[in-house]
């Protein structure tokens, strides 16, 4: 079954479209590079759309109506986003979900040492990595220091034009023979992946000039001790921004896709609505990369329990509407696909692969071989989504990632199915998916954003 590529449906007009919504995605991407800046991006956009804060609305006794807006973050680093209909919430809710962290760096809790005259930072890969990627390219720091007399500090450094940047050796080719004799997993250790930050030593120290130097720096920029990197989350990324991608601009390159390719059209078109139906949510997670867990991972309760407070500010609380509201919803799972790329076809099938320019990826199950970890969507669902997928004409395809034998993967949809609800995985194809540049095509991105909406508007 041969799928149209987007591109051919649009105009010269219609094309404009597309890549202007892809360099609103492209802006949001270089400014948010982890997942607190892309919770606090959201919150500021939401709140121009008219969302209030939920935790408001509890504190001050409001009952929310058809029509009403309101979100609820947790810890900074997740955030669901709620728009009521006309439909009472325990008769279900349309939800597109989709996370906001991605692979990268995290320094360690004591990070900072020096070794042969040099200051390095220590870290702690997160995620899925190739690790031999993340040598020899500029780094830039995000994230928060949190101090002990209440405050927090947020740190990005290495993203504005003057700033220096960071960044991890490797080791030249004229003495890499037992290097490049290793295992591609061995080649750079995790234990390697040390940052060099600063190299010349402060005056009228013996001990560990360099390191103290690049302290004094810290503590001038932005007045943090060596103590604080103790309750610190920092995060070493690629730096700069993401940038077009191909001799057409037809892609997008950057860090992070992976997922807020997904993410961003998700909440957007979750904002453009008006006077749904049904309530309709976006719901934007974090820890998706290492499993899900945590207090700000999709295994924990936080969504349920956001559900349960909108309930009782919206209608008489009963723990059976929370269970009937979520049983009764409908789901996208948003997260990438792997695209098909012609320089490794032979992990890929090729009727059941995702491609660039084809639109919304849909995987009816992920998992890994015998779709061990996956969630199985029924087919009922998926012709109700065809339909109106179609009927809106938006493009889309269907894939699996992969080869059955070769591998595979996850996403958050086992565990929203766990409720019962109707969930199929669905999301932007990528090539070059967790490595630190990874490349998506921009009408794929847009039909992205048609399809979430049409998702949310019509099922």
């Amino acid at each position: 079954m041969e799928r149209k590529n987007a591109w051919l449906k649009y105009d010269e007009e219609g094309r404009k479209t597309v890549f202007e919504f892809s360099e609103r995605y492209r802006r949001f991407l270089s400014r948010c590079k982890t997942e607190r800046e892309c919770v606090s991006q959201v919150i500021e956009d939401a709140k121009a759309a008219g969302y209030e804060d939920l935790n408001e609305v509890v504190a001050q006794g409001k009952t929310l109506k058809p029509g009403d807006k309101v979100y609820c973050a947790i810890m900074g680093k997740s955030i669901a986003l709620f728009h009521l209909g006309e439909r009472p919430l325990e008769e279900g809710m349309n939800i597109v979900g989709a996370h906001i962290d991605s692979p990268r760096l995290d320094l360690k809790q004591n990070p900072l040492y020096e070794d042969g005259n040099l200051a390095m930072f220590e870290t702690h890969y997160y995620g899925g990595v190739k690790k031999y990627q993340w040598v020899a390219l500029p780094l830039a720091l995000h994230g928060v220091v949190a101090k002990t007399d209440g405050t927090t500090v947020s740190v990005v450094l290495g993203e504005d034009p003057g700033d220096p940047v960071i960044g991890i050796s490797d080791l030249l080719p004229h003495l890499g023979r037992t290097q490049m004799a290793k295992n591609a997993e061995k080649v750079v250790e995790g234990e390697d992946l040390n940052i060099l930050v600063g190299s010349i030593p402060l005056e009228d120290e013996e001990k560990e000039p360099v390191k103290k130097r690049i302290l004094e720096i810290l503590k001038e920029k932005y007045q943090i001790s060596e103590e604080d990197f103790q309750s610190a989350e920092l995060e070493a990324v690629p730096a700069g921004e993401a940038r077009d991608y191909g001799l057409d601009r037809s892609m997008l390159i950057a860090y992070g896709h992976d997922d807020r390719v997904c993410a961003y059209p998700s909440y957007q078109a979750l904002l453009s609505l008006e006077a749904p139906r049904k309530p309709c949510v976006c719901l934007l997670v974090d820890k998706e990369e290492i499993g899900s867990v945590g207090a700000t991972g999709m295994q924990s309760r936080f969504f349920e329990n956001a559900v349960a407070e909108v309930i009782n500010c919206a209608e008489e609380y009963s723990e059976l509407k929370v269970r009937r509201a979520l049983q009764n919803s409908c789901m996208l799972s948003s997260d990438v696909s792997a695209a098909f790329d012609p320089n490794y076809p032979d992990v890929m099938e090729k009727n059941n692969s995702a491609y660039f320019g084809k639109g919304l990826t849909f995987n009816k199950y992920t998992g890994a071989r015998g779709k061990s970890g996956s969630n199985d969507a029924n087919a009922e669902y998926i012709a109700r989504i065809r339909r109106v997928l179609d009927d809106a004409d938006v493009s889309y395809q269907t894939a699996e990632l992969g080869k059955v034998d070769q591998g595979g993967g996850g996403t958050i949809a086992y565990i929203l199915a766990n409720y019962g609800m109707e969930v199929i995985d669905s999301g932007v194809a990528v090539q070059n998916m967790h490595a630190p540049y990874e490349v998506v095509s921009k009408v794929d991105i847009y039909e992205a954003y048609r399809g979430y909406e049409t998702f949310l508007r019509e099922i």
